[in-house]
């Protein structure tokens, strides 16, 4: 038996190591904690489903009789993509949920993401399931809650492929990586009329090939050399759970998600106009032009999949997006991060033209970088970042916005530090219209930092 550790409940979800700080006891507490949680909100039913991960049957199974000790019922939806259980507590008449996944973690990784009466929970929502654990006497209800299974895979694909139009037929390559997202992606895009090849479809929780995570160029080889060596036209790459979207034109260019966010700005702006479109600190300075440009109105907030969901429930947006990949459509769509929806929707776009990676390699782009890492101990990430904000000095900065970490912007580029909420990291992220820029704007935060903690291992 592993002792509950406070330290699996993340700012967004929670993540542990199998046997190690997770196991089958730990699910039952969670799910007894969770169980209790709706109880509280009036809710008397909680749908949950489970990646493809080794763990992911006993890991689903002790927390759906954690939830039953509750007195809650439980809707068991199997081996889903994590938007399934998403779109699950929007149709199956109940408003909370839990997914089993470890995301794009490594395999002996799972966790659980959580949407409670219809919200997604984070910080101190999470936390307070710990806290509601510690106080808890080891009770079951009088009676427990009932347990079903459901099969939501054809209402899922056909609550898409009735809405989503590609106006030609395309070919596509598509890499699930061996994750979750490979179970459905092949049966999606036929649906609405495309021809896929399928690379990684099956699901293997060792994942063998690659890792499932389509933020990182490593992870995209397989599919550029698919779309050399076939006539498909696009590849689309998804995470290990199938909340996240990649993109790969023909010639082989990465569009990372603040790029394909200009594509979906533009074409949701066309049935919302002057709507207010969000998206979080890490994206390209080239994206609030392009909302504008579009009719909309840019507003840039805090990284971090549950906090864009909240901030986009409080404004009204009709979409949010995430450099990491989650984009969240309220129009058409019921406004959760969905990669095999946003999928759907930009081969809707693309099929509009004839050359749709041309139209993609013509989105505004400067020279950037990646997410970059500065690996810290426990803690040490929120003790260096209070020194930056108090001390740090950005010469020919034009503004500094404060709202996650520092992101500088200068007249010719940007420079982001941000504290991660998951582990002990500092992300940073570069952006400048020449590589003279990019060198300049990264030298003054690596001497800002070094002037901070003088024996940081910087990324850069």
């Amino acid at each position: 038996m592993v002792t509950l550790s406070k330290t699996i409940f993340k700012a967004y979800d929670i993540r542990g190591i199998i046997d190690k700080t997770l196991d089958a006891g730990v699910a039952h507490q969670i799910g007894a904690a969770f169980g209790r949680a709706a109880l509280a909100k009036g809710e008397k039913k909680v749908v949950i489903g489970r990646d493809g991960r080794l763990s992911g049957p006993s890991l689903a199974k002790a927390l759906a009789e954690g939830l039953q000790s509750s007195g809650v019922d439980v809707i068991d939806l199997g081996v889903v993509a994590t938007p399934m259980v998403y779109f699950g507590t929007n149709v199956l008449g109940a408003a909370s949920g839990i997914m089993v996944t470890g995301s794009h973690n490594p395999p002996d990784y799972n966790g659980f993401k959580m949407v409670l009466a219809g919200e997604a929970i984070h910080g101190e929502s999470i936390t307070g399931l710990f806290d509601s654990i510690e106080a808890h006497d080891g009770s079951s209800a009088a009676t427990p809650g009932a347990y079903s299974t459901h099969d939501i895979r054809a209402e899922y694909l056909q609550r898409i492929i009735g809405d989503v139009k590609i106006s030609r037929p395309i070919k596509i390559a598509v890499d699930c990586g061996n994750g979750v997202a490979g179970a459905f992606a092949g049966d999606l895009y036929r649906g609405m009329g495309c021809e896929v090849v399928e690379l990684f479809c099956e699901v293997d929780g060792n994942f063998p090939n690659h890792h499932p995570d389509p933020a990182h160029p490593e992870n995209l080889q397989d599919l550029i050399r698919a779309l050399q060596e076939t006539d498909a036209e696009i590849g689309l790459a998804f995470d290990g759970d199938g909340d996240r979207l990649g993109l790969v034109t023909k010639d082989g260019q990465i569009i990372y998600p603040d790029r394909q966010m200009m594509l979906f700005a533009a074409d949701v702006l066309s049935r919302n106009p002057g709507a207010e479109i969000l998206y979080d600190v890490k994206c390209t300075r080239h994206l609030a032009p392009y909302i504008e440009k579009s009719g909309g109105k840019p507003l840039m907030y805090k990284t971090g999949h549950s906090l864009v969901k909240a901030k986009l429930k409080e404004t009204g947006s009709p979409l949010g997006g995430e450099m990491s990949g989650h984009i969240f459509f309220k129009d058409r769509w019921y406004g959760f991060d969905d990669g095999l929806y946003a999928g759907a929707r930009m081969l809707e776009i693309l099929t509009k033209e004839q050359d749709p990676s041309a139209l993609l390699n013509a989105l505004p782009q400067s020279d950037s970088t990646p997410e970059l890492h500065l690996h810290l101990k426990e803690g040490e990430n929120f003790i260096v970042m209070d020194k930056l904000r108090a001390n740090a000095e950005f010469p020919g900065n034009e503004r500094i916005i404060t709202i996650d970490g520092l992101r500088v912007e200068y007249p010719d580029g940007f420079g982001l530090a941000r504290s991660s909420n998951t582990t002990p990291v500092i992300v940073m992220r570069f952006e400048a219209e020449t590589p003279a820029a990019l060198e300049r704007i990264q030298g003054q935060f690596k001497s800002v930092i070094l002037a901070a903690k003088p024996d940081a291992e910087l990324p850069f």
